[in-house]
């Protein structure tokens, strides 16, 4: 339990060292998940064993950081950490996103190159055994376009808060040069610029592999107050964007079990029924990508709402049906 305690306050120290801005008692509680008092607690006891933390007035409250950083003696990364971060590289490498995953091998580089001799000959066997232990399945699928330049200019145009222009070949105008806001980068099957064009419209998405002759313009180009790339995702259930529906799904219970371990979509709810079966309920657009996962649900799913998605749904099995001869 001693040793629990200890762990936990050097996590928060870690955390305390590695926020530039520095975070408040309730942004410690939430991360710590703990109650303000234990964080008050918690955060007295790291000020004692080191001193150097400052609080920073930020009305009506206050931020609490630990600005010179920790000394190497409590950053020393775990076996299961490096292996971890091995293991994610490979497999972004695998899946084609070269770029991503050359990032992270250059990180796992510096860290062994920042550790210690003898902690470097200590941790490097328990690495080796856990990477060859565990693997990471890559499913089968389209491999995402991801190429260093592309990425690299994009996310020159983020940082500096410029505008970006680029010539797209797809959309109903393909060979157009476009300039946009950039907002974010959306990872997935394909990947996908989420950028403004223009002003008072909505964000849309541009697949990274249309895109040429990108520049980062010397052109303010701030993204809108408030704008969430997280919030944005989470309006539809894949890529594409359409009218957000109310989505309600019956798990039969024979599939009840497989659909308590699943995530549909990150605002779900999910009730367990008395006869054994499961509701999920959702909003979201994108009815076309969660007709498609559907299918491999097979016949343990119904379909309660909304009746687009039921159209869909049917309008998707009889072009399947015409395919294949069934009609």
């Amino acid at each position: 339990m001693r040793h629990e305690k200890a762990t936990r306050l050097l996590d928060l120290a870690r955390m305390l060292a590695g926020s530039a801005e520095g975070l408040t008692l309730d942004e410690m509680a939430q991360a710590l998940d703990v109650g303000r008092r234990t964080a008050e607690r918690m955060r007295d006891a790291v000020w004692a064993a080191f001193p150097q933390m400052e609080a920073i007035d930020d009305p009506p409250t206050k931020r609490f950081r630990i600005p010179s950083g920790l000394d190497s003696l409590f950053q020393t990364p775990t076996a299961e950490e490096l292996a971890a971060l091995r293991t994610a590289a490979d497999s972004l490498r695998a899946s084609g996103a070269e770029s991503r995953a050359a990032s992270l091998h250059a990180l796992e580089a510096k860290l062994l190159s920042a550790l210690r001799g003898s902690a470097r000959r200590r941790v490097a066997p328990d690495v080796e055994a856990l990477v060859q232990a565990e693997m990471i399945a890559v499913h089968a699928g389209p491999r995402p376009f991801e190429e260093e330049s592309v990425l690299a200019t994009i996310r020159t145009a983020i940082k500096g808060l410029s505008a970006l222009s680029f010539r797209y070949e797809g959309g109903s105008t393909p060979g157009r040069t476009r300039e946009v806001t950039p907002l974010g980068v959306l990872f997935g099957r394909s990947n996908y610029l989420v950028a403004l064009e223009g002003k008072g419209g909505k964000p849309r998405s541009w697949r990274l592999d249309r895109m040429t002759d990108l520049k980062a313009l010397d052109k303010p180009a701030p993204p809108p107050e408030g704008f969430s790339l997280q919030a944005f995702a989470d309006e539809s259930f894949g890529i594409y964007h359409d009218e957000i529906q109310d989505v309600v799904l019956r798990i039969k219970p024979k599939g009840a079990e497989d659909a308590l371990r699943w995530r549909f979509h990150p605002t779900q709810k999910v009730t367990q029924e008395a006869d054994g079966s499961v509701t999920v309920t959702f909003r979201a657009g994108g009815m076309r990508e969660l007709a498609w996962h559907l299918f491999t649900w097979g016949d343990s799913v119904e379909i309660v709402a909304p009746q687009v998605l039921k159209d869909k749904m049917v309008e998707e099995l009889r072009e399947a049906g015409r395919a294949h001869g069934a009609w």
